[in-house]
């Protein structure tokens, strides 16, 4: 935390310094931190074009293929922005629904608007899988850093100047005492007031796999469920939704891995 507190003073020191401008062409894995924020602490990665193709990871630059999570991006950032949210929990009725990927890929669509910072968190405590999917494994996992046995930069990587994963390197012991603890709680809040995020994206469990999602989503301003079109039931769905409606705010419903697509209507491409 000594570190921490030196980041954030010198951050207001150097407040008032203009942040720089983007090259033509540049990503913001090629941005610096530019504030002497926090965020400089934070070990940073990268993703080639390779393994992004091969996870799934069709996000990182404006494209064709980027652009349903573009379009998702957009309604999320109106929807929550008229409602002052800041806080979005992304599941699922049951596994293999991808949500994870969902995660991620909103999560760097949300990164190109290089005036929002953005924190993605695997709140997926049982069966944690965005470290595989980014191909980094952190040196401790974000639960240690809830459990207060850890400093938050032990778990998290930064892609560019503002977009933060915060991962686990193996499952939890208790998740769903931890994520329904007072202290989890309080990381958090102290989480989102050092480093000031516009959004945070909470990979959370299936809803139907336990019950992490009931204890924590009322902690949460809004939620997104994720279904699959090839193994999802419409019973599935609206159980998950009413649920959903009230534990928060429900920001909509993504149909997932579907394979036959209305061409009239966006980018006929395979996965959302």
């Amino acid at each position: 935390m000594e570190r921490l507190e030196a980041a954030l003073q010198k951050a207001r020191q150097e407040r008032q310094q203009p942040r720089p401008e983007a090259e033509p062409g540049a990503s913001p894995a090629d941005l610096p931190a530019a504030d002497g924020s926090p965020w400089e602490m934070l070990r940073e990665g990268r993703i080639t074009p390779r393994w992004g193709r091969r996870n799934r990871i069709v996000a990182l630059n404006q494209g064709r293929e980027s652009a349903a999570y573009d379009l998702l991006r957009s309604r999320t950032l109106r929807i929550m922005g008229e409602n002052g949210w800041k806080r979005l929990a992304i599941t699922s009725p049951n596994k293999t629904c991808g949500k994870t990927t969902v995660t991620a890929n909103l999560a760097f669509s949300l990164s190109r608007q290089l005036d929002l910072r953005i924190l993605a968190l695997d709140f997926d405590l049982r069966r944690p899988a965005l470290h595989r999917l980014l191909g980094h494994r952190p040196a401790h996992s974000l639960h240690e850093v809830l459990a207060g046995e850890r400093p938050f930069e032990d778990a998290f990587i930064r892609f560019g100047s503002n977009l933060a994963f915060g991962l686990n390197r193996a499952p939890a012991r208790n998740p769903s005492e931890l994520l329904q603890s007072k202290r989890a709680r309080q990381k958090l809040d102290e989480l989102q007031r050092i480093f000031r995020p516009d959004l945070i994206l909470f990979d959370m469990p299936p809803m139907l796999a336990s019950d992490e999602n009931i204890g924590f989503l009322p902690a949460v301003d809004c939620a997104l469920l994720i279904g699959a079109a090839d193994s999802t039931t419409i019973s599935q769905l609206d159980i998950c939704e009413k649920e959903l409606a009230d534990l928060t705010g429900v920001l909509g419903i993504v149909l997932n891995k579907c394979r036959f697509t209305d061409t009239d209507s966006g980018y006929d491409y395979e996965y959302y």
